[in-house]
């Protein structure tokens, strides 16, 4: 009978680490060389759930798996943890934070289930903090390698829980105005620190809109990437029928090529 599935990739993955008969690129790796390939893994994840090819995620779950057996196997030999340690407490924290599933709590609604969820998350926090004297703050454990615009939206639902918010969206858009008015000001005075500055103030205001609007930025920015490459590469394919040479043509030329492409597309984009 062969062996579960789970247990023949931990075993791979042992071989792989083996100091003497091991593949030499994985003996070298780190947590800090192997924390890139994560991310990207995670984000191949989500292209193939927004492609819908259930092949390509069948495949890019699999590969993130692996992510997850690489910096365990790396934990156990340095004596940190196993993967069992892993999965028991992963197993541990869904139970706790489904006090309604496997607790006392059956029947609530779901608004209830997402407080109690941010309750039994803030006592977590509480429990982890090293220094009980110290004040904690609510922004404390949100990742900071957590993608700029995902980070911003997380501090703010966080600050929200204070009341620290509006409450409506309409205001944002004179915040925005504002914000876009003091960038101008900073490129007017040719400033590169102050126009970073400005500029990451006008994209969390965006990124706040974005959370007020109920759509997450990092998706609508997905959807504006992806129109962007469909327009542009039409524009390729336009400019490749008339030349070889795209240096041939004029900005107005291909302002023109792009207004056809996007003519061409449905009317809801």
């Amino acid at each position: 009978m062969s062996q579960p599935s789970i247990h023949r990739i931990l075993d791979i993955m042992a071989a792989l680490r083996d100091p003497d008969t091991g593949c030499p690129w994985d003996i070298k790796q780190d947590f800090k060389s192997i924390a890139p390939y994560t991310l990207e893994e995670a984000y191949e994840v989500v292209d193939a759930i927004e492609t819908g090819d259930m092949t390509q995620l069948r495949d890019e779950l699999g590969d993130l798996l692996l992510q997850v057996v690489f910096h365990a196997r790396m934990a156990e030999e340095a004596e940190h943890f196993t993967f069992d340690d892993v999965v028991h407490a992963i197993a541990d924290k869904m139970e706790r934070r489904h006090p309604h599933v496997f607790g006392d709590l059956a029947g609530i609604d779901s608004n209830q289930v997402k407080q109690n969820w941010e309750d039994i998350k803030a006592q977590e926090r509480a429990e982890k903090s090293d220094d009980k004297e110290a004040p904690e703050s609510l922004l404390d454990d949100v990742p900071r390698a957590l993608p700029a615009l995902t980070r911003a939206v997380k501090l703010q639902k966080r600050a929200a829980r204070i009341g620290f918010d509006w409450t409506e969206a309409e205001p944002i858009f004179d915040k925005l105005e504002e914000e876009t008015a003091e960038l101008q000001e900073a490129i007017a005075l040719q400033d590169r620190d102050a126009i970073e500055d400005e500029l990451g103030d006008v994209m969390f205001v965006v990124a706040n809109l974005a959370r007020h609007l109920k759509l997450d930025p990092e998706k609508a920015l997905r959807r504006g990437n992806a129109k962007f490459t469909r327009r542009f590469q039409n524009l390729e394919q336009q400019a490749r029928a008339q030349s070889t040479d795209m240096s041939d043509f004029l900005l107005e030329d291909l302002e023109i090529f792009w207004q056809r492409a996007k003519a061409g597309e449905p009317k809801d984009d």
